[in-house]
């Protein structure tokens, strides 16, 4: 285990089982296109016997932003929760192979590895069936000293709320990050994650986090507003660093008194919008790792989510940044 990372991912383990599938699949299993459903354990396992050939890799949000983090050159850690079963075996070697340091060891009981079933039509729609499985499992016990290590910052996702120990163990790893002089992102997930949890979330932003990653709404979730011009009000009551994503509106960052607004790259061919965000947060916490001014993280986040919108899946490939200069 090596302390001195840059970045450590704490967050929701989750596979991503991606298949092409026709709309003839969808319908034999019920699935609405587009669609993002939960679904329990033998329900897993039935899609998962009828999927046919697929790829399996590590995913998640916070994962997909660790990975994306090391392929840019950065050095990473991770924690979540998997089942020393394939699936498992799968996420952690995937995770390894990109020079993470894994910090928890597979758990040998409890629920089998998450995993998201990503059935891609032909016109690149992704429909989602999602088990949940192990990462649900995360607790307290897992986050120590030892675990933690003095990383130059930690990124929790708002996913961890939904887990029974979440906020209790996002406390805890706060709680030893400040004591390691360590700073503390945290990305918002979704706008409905918000809304769960959001008097928790609004404690946890003003007493615990040094950053925020999240696109407008989100935000706006959180201040409670309903346009974007309000949402900058609000924040002028706060004191961290906000990374506000807005789609083809590009991005705004926001901390004190300075302002950064970034537009949007043109994008020839979008394929894929899954995973836009997480790339802009491991691009944009890249150039803040390495001490760039933030309309230079700005921008790397911005070529990081343009790159991944125009392939299949949201994995930032190696050298994405070679011969990239922000300006």
């Amino acid at each position: 285990m090596t302390d001195s990372v840059q970045l450590l991912g704490i967050s929701n383990a989750i596979v991503d089982v991606l298949a092409h599938v026709d709309s003839a699949f969808l319908d034999s299993i019920g699935a609405e296109p587009g669609s993002m459903t939960l679904i329990d354990k033998d329900r897993a396992h039935e899609i998962y016997n009828q999927m046919g050939p697929a790829t399996e890799m590590s995913g998640g949000s916070v994962a997909n932003t660790v990975a994306g983090f090391a392929n840019l050159g950065g050095s990473a850690a991770y924690i979540g929760k998997v089942r020393d079963d394939q699936l498992g075996r799968i996420f952690n070697h995937d995770m390894k192979s990109l020079g993470i340091d894994i910090r928890l060891d597979k758990a040998e009981d409890g629920a089998p590895t998450a995993r998201s079933h990503v059935l891609i039509t032909e016109d690149g729609q992704r429909t989602m069936q999602t088990y949940l499985g192990a990462c649900l499992e995360l607790g307290l016990a897992d986050i120590n000293e030892a675990t933690i290590g003095a990383p130059k910052a930690i990124l929790l996702e708002g996913y961890v709320w939904d887990i029974a120990e979440g906020p209790a163990l996002a406390r805890k790893a706060v709680d030893i990050a400040h004591k390691n002089g360590t700073s503390v992102a945290l990305s918002l997930s979704d706008s409905f994650c918000v809304e769960r949890h959001r008097d928790s979330f609004e404690e946890f932003v003003r007493d615990g986090v040094d950053i925020v990653v999240a696109d407008e709404d989100e935000v706006m979730a959180l201040v409670e507003t309903h346009n974007f011009d309000d949402t900058l009000k609000a924040l002028d009551g706060y004191n961290n660093l906000f990374a506000i994503t807005r789609s083809a509106k590009g991005s705004v960052i926001i901390h004190g008194d300075e302002k950064v607004v970034q537009p949007a790259a043109g994008v020839r061919d979008i394929v894929d919008t899954t995973g836009a965000g997480d790339a802009y947060c491991a691009g944009f916490l890249f150039g803040w790792a390495n001490g760039l001014p933030l309309s230079h993280c700005a921008q790397y986040g911005t070529h990081c989510a343009t790159q991944v919108i125009q392939q299949l899946g949201a994995r930032i490939e190696p050298g994405l940044l070679d011969g990239f200069e922000a300006r």
